[in-house]
């Protein structure tokens, strides 16, 4: 599998977060700052983004107070290192304007980062934000590039997209970021006739009413990945774009969008030359009908793996669509591997839309199928069908249920987002959990192939090396207990008995002089030992375990308990028990570190 874009991608995040210079800059509203005069210093803060910029030396910090700035920000300035603009405090710096917010230029070397970036409201210009190459020749050698959009809120175009990335733009990368409601038949982000853009671990939804708008059931994907202007810049086909841990969901639009959506607009060319789209996560929660989660059209080299798209999604097709359109060439080299296919509603009942003749050569491999139970639907006039995967596996991923969903807007009044989160990142975090993760059973858990697997997951946890990684978005992380310590301050210790109780996952015995294996000397009589998981049960109050309080835990109380008898050497007479809830228990027997970590 090509893993060019995803490297790119962490040298972004790396480039991004090299050092600003230790004494800040700073921006404030016009009422209590100005750029004729001031300095930058907290005390003379400037009035403007755009004036800070042309003033501060490469490696700057910006620090921009909270208020609200109206009107267009230019993103200029050519910075080696690179400067980072940051809302001091997150979310609470708000851009508004009535045209383009945000606009990059002319800009190299810069991160925007943690602000809130909408319109100003109805009648607007088009565009919320613009990144696009006007330094000499679109595309050339000098060019807008290295840009990053990180941790903002972003949302509310009432003209067209809310963010554009176009005209031979290069190396931009767009992280933690939450999208929602753009205007019309556009996108969130039209990346558009560009290289090497990365976008990760942002969330993107629609929800009209939470701004007090109305869904006019017409806008389109999400995100779009092409080509519109042809050779009118040096880039032709938009090239070697990744987007890859993400959290999609909600869909408000028309019936013709996808969540992500490579080729729009039926070029003579590949419209996109190398994309990869991995540990991804594509929720059914849409409002509106639309036409696929995924959608390929005249495009070449697109990798679609370890993805989970779960629940219904109210969509023409439950996993893509692959086509051509006007003058577009055959798709070639289309693969997806590892991914997780699951309705358990039991409605899936169009696979994909894709039209014979109109994709040259595509890989189906190794993807997790679930349909309530239900057989997974095949059309003899569609080209990609689930029996064109050789090693399918059939069976449910165990999901989390998405009833009572609360979708992660932001609400300026409480300074929260609407499912409670108090950042971007918690929202996304908790979207994951609730709604992707692989439960107890799963059938995608050590399910995938390592040949086809990223290195990481949607959170950024490694994926094994070597072994059976699991299929979709998630590797669940197998949770290895802290030591449990116990001092021995009399008495000869040889047999070691982990206790018989209730539930327990675990339960061995060990017979022998010291140290026996998974039990290590820790000096005069200090011993460590294995542990044992435990699920606290109804008849756990029959049992010898006990909490600090001197009560039996809850019934359902899940976590590590460890219960170790330890005797003399002669096997009789115990020197005492002890237990991961328990300071102390016989005498002669100390626990020495307390374990409340989760079972696995």
């Amino acid at each position: 599998m090509p893993s060019r874009p995803s490297i790119l991608g962490l040298l972004f995040v790396v480039l991004s977060a090299l050092g600003a210079s230790a004494q800040p800059y700073h921006v404030a509203t016009a009422a209590d700052g100005g750029d004729d005069g001031n300095d930058g210093s907290p005390g003379a803060p400037w009035a403007t983004i755009t004036h800070a910029l042309d003033t501060v030396p490469d490696e700057s910090l910006i620090l921009v107070a909270p208020g609200t700035y109206t009107g267009r920000i230019r993103i200029r300035g050519s910075f080696p290192v690179g400067v980072t603009v940051r809302s001091e405090v997150p979310y609470e710096a708000r851009l508004r304007h009535d045209a383009a917010v945000l606009t990059v230029y002319d800009g190299q070397g810069i991160t925007i980062e943690g602000f809130d970036v909408a319109h100003s409201g109805p009648g607007a210009g088009g565009l919320v934000i613009q990144v696009q190459d006007l330094i000499g020749e679109p595309g050339g050698a000098d060019r807008v590039e290295r840009i990053v959009l990180r941790n903002n809120i972003l949302h509310d175009s009432y003209n067209n997209d809310v963010l554009k990335v176009n005209n031979g733009a290069a190396d931009v990368l767009i992280e933690g970021n939450l999208f929602y409601n753009q205007t019309g038949s556009d996108e969130h982000i039209d990346i558009n006739s560009v290289e090497r853009v990365v976008v990760q671990d942002n969330i993107f939804l629609n929800d009209f009413a939470a701004s007090g708008r109305v869904n006019e059931g017409n806008t389109s994907s999400f995100i779009v990945v092409k080509d519109s202007n042809a050779d009118s810049d040096t880039v032709v086909g938009s090239r070697d774009i990744t987007v890859r841990r993400n959290v999609f969901l909600n869909f408000e639009g028309g019936t013709g969008a996808n969540y992500l959506l490579f080729g729009e607009d039926g070029q003579p060319f590949y419209e996109t030359i190398g994309g990869v789209v991995e540990n991804n996560l594509m929720i059914g929660t849409s409002i509106d009908r639309f036409r696929a989660p995924f959608g390929v059209k005249g495009c070449q080299d697109i990798d679609f793996r370890h993805n989970t798209l779960a629940g219904d999604m109210f969509s023409r097709a439950f996993v893509a669509r692959i086509n051509t359109e006007g003058a577009n060439l055959p798709i070639d080299q289309l693969v997806m591997v590892g991914n997780v296919f699951s309705d358990p509603t039991g409605t899936m009942d169009d696979f994909t839309d894709s039209p014979i003749g109109q994709t040259n050569s595509f890989t189906l491999a190794r993807n997790l199928y679930w349909n309530g139970g239900n057989p997974i639907p095949a059309e003899a006039d569609d080209m990609i069908n689930f029996a064109d995967d050789p090693a399918p596996v059939l069976g449910d991923p165990v999901l989390g249920d998405q009833a009572g969903l609360l979708v992660p807007t932001w609400d300026e009044s409480s300074g929260r987002f609407r499912d409670g989160s108090a950042t971007i990142r918690e929202a996304f975090e908790r979207l994951v959990e609730l709604y992707g993760t692989p439960g107890a059973g799963s059938a995608a858990v050590d399910a995938g192939d390592p040949g086809d697997a990223p290195l990481d997951d949607i959170l950024g946890n490694p994926r094994p090396s070597g072994s059976a990684p699991d299929l979709g978005a998630v590797e669940v992380q197998v949770v290895e207990p802290p030591e449990l310590v116990l001092r021995v301050t009399g008495g000869a210790l040889a047999d070691v008995t982990w206790e018989a109780v209730p539930g327990a996952l675990h339960h061995d015995t060990y017979r022998g002089s010291l140290p026996p294996f998974g039990l290590s000397s820790r000096g005069a009589g200090l011993a460590v030992y294995d542990h044992v998981c435990f699920e606290a049960a109804d008849a756990l109050g029959d049992g010898p375990l006990q909490t600090r309080d001197g009560d039996p835990p809850s019934p359902g109380n899940v976590g590590w308990y460890y219960l170790v008898s330890v005797t003399d050497g002669a096997g009789e007479g115990s020197l005492g028990r002890a237990s991961s809830d328990l300071d102390a228990v016989t005498p002669g027997v100390q626990l020495l570190r307390p374990n409340d970590a989760p079972c696995p």
